[in-house]
């Protein structure tokens, strides 16, 4: 729905181009997910991909303002024109944004904490919530530019949803174990958990705008 409303333009606008930006901004934040999670798994030394994590986290920042800056320039030269659609886009590019925040916070569970994961009542769960957050990243980028995918952004609002609930029981259940598990492991099925739970809240409110539902963006619990 949103790309539908982007491609009503007669011509390109800074819209469409900050449009673009947006679909860069998910497969960078998708890129990061990835290498982050292959750090935690030990599957890549932390020190072989911090520089390129951090990297493409300035990219994103950079990707952010720059679609800051075209909106602002076309509500400039179109005063009143576009405003819902133009505010909707900063806040999905905000979304992205904070998507890369939470893809270094994972990373850093896996530079800090080393000694892996053996409780598979939590690990296993969380590794489920890993693949599927995987699989919504590319689902939804590709909703993002083709507008006769709605029903795969639509499943990916029902999923990262229920993603979230998933989340939070895990943290319930943690605080509530009496079963014997070590502190630091404990600690780190917590952050990842709720550093999941973040990452699905902002794809949800993409997914939300693709869908038109532009009352709905940031109707999530404050961070």
């Amino acid at each position: 729905m949103l790309r539908e409303i982007f491609s009503a333009f007669a011509r390109e606008t800074a819209i469409d181009r900050a449009f673009g930006e947006l679909d860069e901004m998910l497969r960078e934040g998708a890129w990061m997910f990835e290498r982050a999670n292959e750090v935690l798994h030990a599957r890549v030394a932390a020190e072989d991909a911090e520089t390129a994590i951090y990297e493409r986290d300035r990219r994103i920042n950079e990707l952010e303002r720059s679609i800051r800056r075209k909106v602002l320039r076309h509500l400039t030269v179109n005063p009143g024109y576009d405003v819902p659609v133009s505010l909707a886009l900063m806040s999905v590019a905000r979304d992205a944004e904070r998507i890369g925040d939470y893809c270094k916070n994972v990373f850093e569970i896996g530079r800090f904490y080393t000694r892996g994961f053996h409780v598979a009542r939590y690990h296993d769960p969380l590794e489920g919530i890993y693949a599927e957050l995987t699989e919504i990243f590319a689902e939804l980028a590709a909703a993002c530019r083709d507008p006769e995918r709605q029903e795969d952004a639509r499943a990916c609002h029902t999923r990262t949803r229920e993603i979230q609930r998933r989340c939070d029981r895990l943290i319930e259940e943690l605080f509530q174990d009496e079963q014997e598990i070590e502190f630091h492991e404990a600690v780190a099925y917590s952050l990842l958990a709720r550093h999941y739970k973040r990452v699905a809240a902002h794809l949800t409110n993409i997914a939300s705008a693709v869908l038109g539902e532009l009352a709905d963006l940031d109707f999530q619990p404050q961070e």
